[in-house]
């Protein structure tokens, strides 16, 4: 790969990966005897955490400027997706860290900042984020907790925020409060809640709910009667609360594609494994030609959505102001083509997909049941769907235009050194839609001069030819809706998620056309390939589409399951 190739950074995934691995071949933390033990006794996995913090993970939450690790956001989702691979639940359970902090990285002052970075760093403080409370669903603006001013500069704050990620284990939570009693848009503040200086009877946890997956995680809640904090608890301006969490909301959701690819890499390593030892009608498996078509495709759908958390954690970087699209494109798109793929993956695996110790210690149905929890973290497909619905108009226009943030879009691919995240240059509305989609025909253009040189296959222009007439049929089906707002038909939610493939194809193109991307050609071939599947009905790939996906057959040197 070339020096100026978009890469993902290597050294704290590799660093977790050498640790976690070692950790279960001792059969300690990690391991699927441990991991389905924790799983059925509903248990927090102290000792996984505790190997994350010694292996330097919480480096990932903290900005590089204030010491964390070096590779910005790509790195933590890269490190995020180390972890998910063997056990979505620890991911989830330790990465909440980060989405506590982002609020002080987005509106902090240097001092705030600068005070939560040592916590997080030197003494692996776990940070929650208390958005939602009981009986409000994801409507921010209906909190009823209450922050008032107090006579010493400071203030008070009452009430509960539930169910809320490790609001039991954190030593801090950053919570959304009422700060004007009529609400509304600037009726709300976020405050930085440090518990181990509230006083005693100020507050309480609220117990731990049962749940379907990621049973050992804390999903608890935290209340508080009239808890006093000071006045640089206030993270932001007043009434900054609800536009700083709705700019912090990019990040972390864009994160959650990590997890999503964690649990589907696993899904697929599983059910490959399987089905090389799976002895059946004579033979195995593994050389079932429906077998490996479902092994290829999975393999096929996950590079797609690889490219896509790819390229949004590195938009993150280069194209900021994009990022009220991007994320919402990858936050609905990348769990939902995940769950396809495992539940495609779980009619190979059959009956041994349900049972918890019938074949790797019931590891399918831990992850099964674990990654459906990630479409409803931070804001569900629906919301998200909402959010790109509400950007049509601007994105119909630019990409029937082409127009583009060029400069951006170059930064992004690696083709200029990739910034420093700036938090302060992210919009609440993309002002210049989503340049990776409106720049596909760029992108085909340079595949077609690819494929022409032999650098990729022949078949990798066709499928960019059909991309572009994708999203110009995509422009034409956003033109034909009628301005949506909350009440947006059920037409356009199906046309946003014609534009989450889109997105996902546009990111395997790109990736295809940049420098290095050859090396890559024949996954990302596949990649745009069951892009074009998702988004055309009836599109037949070519029979040995997937094939280079699959592992060949070996012989068998061990008893074939049965």
């Amino acid at each position: 790969m070339t020096a100026d190739a978009p890469q993902w950074p290597t050294g704290l995934a590799a660093a977790l990966a050498g640790a976690m691995d070692a950790a279960a071949a001792a059969q300690g933390p990690f391991s699927t005897g441990r991991s389905a033990a924790l799983d059925a006794a509903e248990a927090f996995p102290d000792q996984e955490c505790a190997l994350l913090d010694a292996t330097g993970l919480p480096r990932a939450y903290v900005p590089p400027r204030l010491g964390g690790a070096p590779g910005g956001l790509p790195e933590l989702l890269d490190a995020l997706r180390e972890v998910a691979r063997r056990d979505v639940t620890v991911a989830v359970a330790h990465g909440k860290t980060f989405l506590g902090a982002v609020s002080t990285w987005v509106a902090g002052t240097e001092q705030q900042q600068r005070a939560l970075a040592r916590l997080v760093l030197d003494e692996n403080a776990v940070v929650s984020w208390g958005l939602t409370e009981p009986g409000m669903g994801s409507d921010l603006l209906a909190g009823n907790l209450t922050a008032t001013p107090g006579p010493d500069g400071g203030w008070r704050l009452t009430g509960e925020k539930w169910p809320i990620n490790n609001a039991t284990r954190g030593r801090l939570i950053c919570v959304l409060a009422r700060t004007d009693p009529a609400g509304g848009p600037r009726g709300f503040s976020l405050f930085l809640v440090d518990k181990s200086t509230l006083p005693d009877g100020t507050w309480q946890p609220l117990p731990k709910e049962p749940t379907h997956g990621i049973r050992g995680a804390d999903i608890s809640g935290l209340r508080l009667c009239d808890a006093p904090v000071p006045a640089d608890a206030l993270v932001g301006a007043v009434g900054d609360g609800l536009g700083t969490v709705l700019r912090a909301l990019q990040l972390t959701r864009t994160l959650c594609a990590a997890l999503s690819l964690g649990a589907g890499e696993h899904a697929l390593r599983l059910v490959t494994g399987f089905a090389a030892e799976r002895a059946l009608y004579g033979t195995r498996l593994l050389a079932l030609p429906l077998a490996r078509r479902v092994l290829g495709r999975a393999g096929a759908t996950l590079a797609l959505a690889d490219a896509a958390a790819l390229l949004g954690g590195r938009c993150a970087h280069g194209l900021p102001g994009e990022m009220s699209t991007v994320s919402a494109a990858l936050k609905a798109g990348v769990p939902w083509m995940v769950q396809q793929t495992i539940d495609d993956l779980a009619e190979l695996l059959g009956a041994r997909g349900f049972l918890t110790d019938a074949y790797a210690d019931g590891m399918f149905q831990k992850l099964e049941r674990d990654h459906r929890i990630v479409s409803v973290f931070d804001g569900s497909t629906a919301v998200n769907r909402s959010l790109l619905i509400s950007q049509f108009p601007l994105l119909t226009r630019l990409i029937r235009t082409g127009g583009h943030d060029a400069a951006g879009l170059a930064a992004t691919m690696g083709e200029a050194p990739l910034p420093e995240l700036d938090p302060t240059a992210l919009r609440l509305v993309s002002r210049t839609g989503c340049s990776i989609v409106q720049a596909v025909p760029h992108a085909a253009a340079r595949v077609t001069t690819l494929a022409r040189a032999g650098s990729v296959p022949a078949r990798a222009a066709e499928l960019a030819s059909l991309l572009c007439a994708q999203t110009t049929s995509l422009a034409d089906a956003m033109a034909e809706l009628p301005p949506a707002g909350r009440n947006a038909p059920a037409a356009a939610f199906a046309v946003a998620r014609r534009f989450e493939a889109c997105f996902a194809g546009a990111a395997a193109l790109h990736l295809l056309s940049a420098p290095g991307g050859t090396e890559r050609s024949t996954v990302l071939t596949a990649a745009l390939e069951r892009c074009l599947e998702l988004l055309v009905p009836g599109h037949r790939p070519p029979l040995d589409a997937y094939e280079s996906l699959v592992p060949p057959l070996t012989p068998m040197v061990e008893e074939p399951v049965r």
